[in-house]
């Protein structure tokens, strides 16, 4: 599909007038991926973390991300979630040809200070990367002290 406007305004223009992003999106929202790819312009996408008295659940929204392109890692109270993609396009058609690659990475970092690392279980169904990360059971350290 062509774009509204022929050509994106991400150029390196010197002059901010605080509608770049605004007409990136104009542009991107008129490009046949643009859903996917809009947050990995970014450079980020959304989490929702939720806690109870057993297990800190941490939702991430990752439209159009297949399970290996998604690494995590919990490292002293730190989740890592970080997402890797690349993809290439390669069309001979007629008298054209149209190559086109793309890398793209995000990581997003949540400390989460009882986290438990055994008995982690994460899930990806219809674009939401589900984790479900147990606490640690909390030890009494209450001395009783006598006064002399």
């Amino acid at each position: 599909m062509s774009r509204l406007v022929p050509f994106n305004r991400r150029s390196g223009s010197l002059i901010n007038s605080g509608f770049g992003d605004f007409y990136n999106m104009v542009d991107n929202f008129f490009n046949d991926n643009w859903l996917s790819t809009t947050n990995f312009i970014q450079g980020s996408f959304k989490i929702n973390i939720k806690e109870d008295e057993k297990e800190y659940t941490v939702e991430a929204e990752l439209p159009g991300v297949k399970k290996e392109e998604i690494k995590l890692e919990l490292n002293e109270g730190k989740l890592n979630i970080a997402v890797e993609r690349e993809s290439k396009v390669e069309e001979e058609k007629n008298n054209y040809v149209h190559k086109e690659s793309s890398y793209a990475s995000m990581k997003r970092s949540i400390y989460l200070a009882d986290a438990a690392s055994d008995d982690i279980s994460a899930k990806l169904d219809n674009g939401i990367l589900t984790i479900a990360v147990p606490k640690k059971q909390k030890t009494d350290n209450t001395k009783h002290i006598e006064i002399e």
